[in-house]
């Protein structure tokens, strides 16, 4: 080859873009969020063989990182059992009487339901309680009757400030709560969400509390004949600044009853010892469930795997304990923490919290983590539970000497509810989920729009691991901070005193 060829052949390979290295940690995030979120997987549905895998996977990864077994419980090693209740309604009768006379209403134009096995409420009086947003009735005045509530609100009160209102007139001693359906919510949409299954821990106390639902005509014939003839004339009442709630002259017999399916499920806990457990411990968690199928034919993506939701979280706790693991050994212990029954409404992080492996006011500082890689490395980070806990200034000076900057304002506690953390909170372990996908409120939303909880949920083209990197070097340092008996003093309660020690 000629001097002119070589020196040609060597500007053409100096002109090709040198091959992109590949990021270790980045490769480990994709193969977790591509195993766990494979069809092979079904879905990761609590009680299935999708829980199986999963767990089994999980377990293997901890195991081999050098975790240890975090339950405490003899028998179970890693696996902590939760017992799920599924109820899912099956019967729905209401029928009223005007003295001795029984109106006559379309079938099926009321629908009751309850929060038990069966429940039966007879011949029972209707008082109209307006919009039911105040505390004008006690327990003497609701005892032994159905509150009738209309569902619109005040003028210029939105749900937040409402709240439950048909929970608190339960609460006051009525036997059901009858709502009129005068605002955005029809009939239909309330059957239908009210159909689903609804789910429990086992254990925990239910009640058999009834409600019922009727549209705006239903009630105009529930009314016809009495002195309140119309619904404008409740409603009419019940802007009134000198309302009162009162009888309306109708008696109601309410039935409803639940068909019931137990479901065995677990969370998952590994421990990482630390120097002096007497200090207290740091937790970290994330929800491994998903809703397996969530649509049906014609459709061919039947399948939600739940990549982000919550394959994602997954990843980045468990390559976060590969880290930890392999560093220097930390003052506190660190609890790793798959939790099941999340997205049937926190069920996991409520069976911990009655039952964790040490008490709960040991547990100094905690971390959720839920639905990452939405954004790339660099970004923001955000902080769910931002103002509600002692954690904030730590965190602040983890985040300054990583060189990285807190989304300004606190947006992100719109999801405080929505997650485990919320749970543990109300336990009151300072417990928030920080993380650079909730510092971009932009790109969350359209996540939560487009793919949450959809089968197009999958590990793909819209995760970015290059952020879940960003989120897994986070959370290490986070650990580390708050696992420093010098840089996280614990309160007196979380420190267990030891033998001999002088108090």
């Amino acid at each position: 080859m000629t001097g002119a060829l070589v020196l040609g052949a060597l500007l053409v390979v100096a002109a090709r873009p040198a091959p992109k290295r590949t990021n270790p940690l980045e490769t480990a995030l994709k193969t977790h969020v591509e195993t766990l979120a494979s069809d092979d997987f079904g879905g990761r549905e609590p009680g299935t063989e999708g829980e199986t895998k999963t767990l089994r996977y999980l377990a293997r990864q901890w195991f081999d990182i050098g975790l240890e077994a975090g339950t405490n419980i003899p028998a179970s090693g890693w696996f902590a059992p939760v017992e799920l209740v599924e109820r899912e309604p099956v019967l729905s009768r209401a029928t009223f009487m005007r003295g001795k006379k029984r109106v006559v209403l379309p079938a099926d134009s009321v629908f009751v339901v309850t929060s038990g096995l069966r429940s039966l409420v007879q011949d029972a009086p209707l008082v109209f309680v307006g919009h039911a947003t105040g505390s004008m009735l006690g327990r003497a005045e609701l005892a032994g009757r159905v509150a009738v509530m209309l569902d619109s609100l005040p003028t210029g009160m939105t749900g937040d400030v409402a709240g439950d209102r048909a929970g608190r007139l339960l609460d006051a001693g009525a036997l059901a709560v009858l709502t009129v359906l005068d605002d955005e919510r029809g009939l239909e949409d309330v059957i239908a969400r009210r159909r689903r299954a609804g789910y429990a821990v086992a254990g925990e106390t239910l009640g058999s509390e009834i409600e019922a639902f009727l549209s705006p005509a239903t009630a105009e014939l529930l009314l016809a004949g009495s002195q309140h003839a119309t619904l404008g004339k409740l409603r009419s009442d019940a802007r009134s600044a000198a309302f009162a709630p009162y009888a309306i002259g109708v008696l109601g017999t309410f039935e409803a009853t639940s068909g019931e399916t137990r479901i065995k499920t677990h969370n998952l806990i590994g421990r990482l010892p630390g120097r002096d457990p007497g200090a207290g411990a740091v937790l970290v968690m994330a929800h491994w469930d998903h809703f397996g199928e969530c649509a049906s034919a014609p459709a061919e993506d039947l399948i939600c795997n739940g990549a982000i939701d919550n394959a994602s979280g997954l990843a980045v706790i468990t390559e976060a304990a590969r880290l930890l693991a392999k560093g220097k050994p930390l003052d506190r212990d660190v609890y790793f923490v798959a939790t099941t029954g999340e997205e049937l409404g926190l069920l996991g992080a409520m069976a911990f919290a009655e039952n964790p492996p040490i008490p709960l006011d040991r547990f100094v500082a905690a971390f959720n983590v839920d639905s990452t890689g939405l954004v790339p490395a660099g970004g923001l980070i955000g902080v769910v539970g931002k103002g509600q806990t002692r954690l904030d200034p730590l965190i602040a000076d983890v985040v300054r000497r990583m060189k990285r900057k807190l989304a300004p304002g606190d947006g992100a506690n719109a999801y405080i509810k929505r997650q485990d953390s919320w749970v543990l909170m109300q336990h009151d372990v300072p417990t928030v989920m920080v993380s650079n996908s909730y510092g971009n409120m932009e790109r969350l939303e359209r996540f939560m729009e487009d793919i949450y909880h959809r089968p197009s949920d999958e590990a793909g083209a819209t995760i970015d691991y290059s952020g879940m990197a960003d989120d897994v070097n986070l959370q290490v340092e986070l650990v580390r901070a708050f696992a420093d008996a010098r840089r996280h003093p614990a309160k007196a309660s979380t420190v267990v005193q030891k033998p001999g020690q002088t108090p």
